[in-house]
């Protein structure tokens, strides 16, 4: 079968959708809920009724049915925008329902997916620990089996969507034992918001995404139903790997639409600022900036893109996903780095939103794994 760099209609309708509404609806109050620190119910509603939760859930759970691909353009389209909404869809998507969706026993499918893919509820992933970040075999969160409860003891930080009024709970890592080897067992479990000792605060002071909901967690002899279990027993480390993989490719396409939405906004200024009697544009040295941008970007979308098309195909796609991930990621870096250079002064204004984006890239190289953390994958996968 020949190649076909073509989308088909329905996703090319799905971008032109999605980004009618970032430019019409988010951009306009992206600013404003970026200096309030502000997470918007309202607009969170508006892309749960466009169908931006549950992307690639069965129709069986109500979920829209859709490719990996189609999936990857909705995230990247409101990152072109606003990496703060682009973080809701992606957490929502990749770390909140995909546990469940993927992992999760019928009942538990049934009862919580749903009303997730409707978007009227949302769902975080509970992995990081104040002491256990690129190391998440340092988790010290643990589960010990009560009779037919879990009880669990212990803390997660930087979890999104985990306490804003949408919350509904967490899909918690924790130790839950020791392997015959003698390491830690970890498993998953489901902690519904409103259980006794459990408390989620939202975290404020952060330099970017600061209208994305990010929470610290925490458990004091949480108990819940044993069938709260999500699989089996020990196999949770391999639920977070997985998850992480599949988590990789939101975050690397948020690269990418952050990258596109500022290599946007520095053509526009070069072609409109004019300074020596001509406009930006036609200095070679701005030229030359926004010629390398718009290579990078196009390499980068066909890397990524690539790497979805194999998780849609059910072939491996771990080693693609960490070199999207890590390349989208630094070209965001650089990308917006460089459009901040040509809006000058401007580009440090808030009124300006290239500055927005000039730190919202910054966390797309730390979070689903850091840069060095990708370079590893990557260095194991082709056997270093």
């Amino acid at each position: 079968m020949a190649l076909n760099y073509d989308l088909a209609e329905d996703q090319q309708i799905l971008r032109d959708s999605v980004r009618k509404f970032a430019e019409g609806e988010i951009k306009p109050k992206a600013q404003e809920l970026d200096d309030k620190e502000q997470f918007s119910v309202e607009l969170t509603r508006q892309m749960a009724e466009m169908g931006l939760f549950g992307m690639v859930v069965s129709p069986e759970y109500e979920g829209q049915g859709m490719d990996y691909v189609s999936y990857i353009i909705a995230v990247e389209e409101l990152a072109r925008v606003d990496g703060s909404h682009a973080a809701t869809i992606a957490a929502g998507n990749s770390l909140g329902i995909g546990p469940i969706y993927y992992f999760g026993n019928e009942e538990q499918k049934k009862k919580y997916l749903p009303k997730l893919c409707r978007g009227e509820g949302m769902w975080g992933f509970g992995l990081t620990e104040a002491n256990a970040g690129s190391d998440a075999g340092g988790s010290k969160t643990n589960a010990v089996l009560d009779g037919n409860e879990w009880v669990i003891n212990g803390s997660k930080i930087f979890i999104t969507n985990a306490a804003c009024e949408l919350s509904m709970g967490v899909t918690v890592q924790a130790v839950t034992g020791k392997r015959e080897d003698g390491r830690p067992e970890y498993s998953c479990i489901l902690v519904e918001h409103g259980t006794k000792g459990f408390e989620a605060k939202e975290m404020h002071g952060k330099l970017m995404w600061r209208a994305s909901n990010t929470a610290e967690l925490y458990f004091e002899d949480v108990r819940v139903p044993a069938g709260n279990l999500l699989g089996k027993r020990g196999d949770g480390f391999h639920q977070m790997l997985s998850t992480l993989d599949a988590g990789r490719l939101s975050i690397g396409c948020m690269g990418l639409g952050c990258a596109q939405g500022a290599y946007e906004l520095a053509l526009n200024y070069a072609q409109e600022r004019v300074q020596f009697g001509k406009p930006l544009v036609k200095f070679q040295a701005n030229a030359f900036k926004l010629a390398n941008m718009a290579m990078e970007i196009e390499a980068a979308r066909n890397l990524m893109y690539k790497a979805c098309w194999l998780k849609d195909n059910k072939r491996p796609y771990a080693k693609e996903a960490a070199m999207a991930k890590l390349y989208c990621s630094e070209l965001a870096r650089r990308v917006s780095n460089e459009a901040v250079q040509i809006h000058g002064g401007y580009g440090l204004m808030k009124e300006y939103d290239v500055e927005r984006f000039y730190r919202d890239a910054k966390l797309l190289e730390i979070g689903e794994g850091t840069s060095e953390i990708q370079r590893l994958v990557i260095s194991r996968h082709i056997g270093c």
